[in-house]
């Protein structure tokens, strides 16, 4: 019998460029309210989106905040670079959120990139090599430290004697996020990942990771339904498709011509047309749908999709 297909979950990627924290817990309780299932905020301490001297809070206090003042939404952290903290103070760090909120949180690794922290505290940044070898060890720290157990663990870049972490993350398996799409990536999260999460790409290249997946998955011996494929996008949603020019333009101004997040908007127009261009990937297997929004953040949008692209969405989850 074929395995069941996951519930889909829908959620707001939040970041934390805001100037004041009541910004971004207002926005988190507001997407509480439209029936999102999580919120995440991300690891840089110097985003390069926005320039050099833009707001950013520091995310793993944060989330902890987050969570500690919301009542049912999940808390995500999207993604911890493996190259700024040892993974024994990662484990720590989310079974304490864990606890904080009530088991409501995700903790996701990547690989790292681009991050001004690295010029203005000179923070290192050891080469792609280097991080791929430290993410697999990572992703193999926090599963043995969030047993409870004691564990031990010789890396080439890590070592755990006799380690325990006390106490345990609340959930029996805190759900780890493995971030990233490149093969190696896909190869941690076939061994180690309960959720995969990757950009906007199109369906025929996001249709080729998945095979990718697939096989990573086939030579691990795991089953590849237990991991849940997650696609983080962005989209400019309008009621009315007159009110698109305008708002497209203001959303320019708050953009440099050449920014990195054009590439990651979906749509720019209706909720309809939204769902339209969601469709191809939930075929593909895609149950976690990650809406990105920055300050100034697009209310319209987000309300719209709550309440107009998810439920047109949700009813392809239940088994006919």
């Amino acid at each position: 019998m074929p395995s069941p297909e996951p519930a889909l979950r829908f959620g707001v990627h939040s970041g934390q460029q805001y100037e004041r924290y009541d910004e971004i817990l207002a926005l988190w309780r507001r997407a509480e309210e439209l029936g999102y299932d999580w919120c995440s905020v991300f690891d840089h301490l110097r985003p390069p989106m926005g320039g050099p001297d833009s707001p950013c809070f520091e995310g793993t206090t944060l989330l902890s905040a987050l969570t500690a003042r919301t009542d049912r939404i999940r808390g995500a952290l999207m993604v911890a670079p493996v190259a700024w903290r040892h993974p024994a103070m990662l484990a720590a760090l989310a079974a304490t959120v864990d606890h904080v909120s009530a088991g409501r949180v995700e903790i996701g690794i990547g690989v790292g990139g681009a991050d001004l922290a690295h010029e203005q505290y000179g923070f290192d940044l050891p080469g792609r090599a280097e991080r791929l070898a430290m993410l697999e060890e990572t992703a193999a720290i926090l599963r043995g430290l969030w047993s409870g157990e004691r564990f031990s663990f010789t890396g080439e870049h890590f070592r755990i004697t006799d380690g325990y972490l006390r106490p345990a993350p609340v959930q029996p398996r805190l759900p780890l996020v493995v971030g990233g799409a490149s093969t190696p990536v896909l190869r941690v999260v076939a061994r180690h990942g309960d959720v995969w999460n990757s950009l906007l790409t199109d369906p025929d290249r996001y249709r080729r990771r998945v095979a990718q997946l697939d096989h990573e998955c086939e030579r691990a011996g795991r089953d590849r339904a237990e991991i849940r494929l997650s696609m983080t996008f962005r989209a400019l949603l309008v009621d009315d498709p007159a009110e698109l020019p305008g708002k497209l333009d203001r959303l320019r101004a708050t953009f440099p011509p050449d920014s990195p997040v054009w590439p990651e908007y979906l749509v720019f127009g209706t909720p309809e047309q939204c769902v339209e261009a969601l469709l191809p990937y939930r075929a593909l297997g895609v149950s976690d749908f990650v809406l990105g929004v920055r300050p100034p953040v697009d209310r319209d949008s987000v309300t719209l999709f709550a309440e107009r692209v998810i439920p047109r969405l949700r009813p392809a989850s239940v088994p006919a």
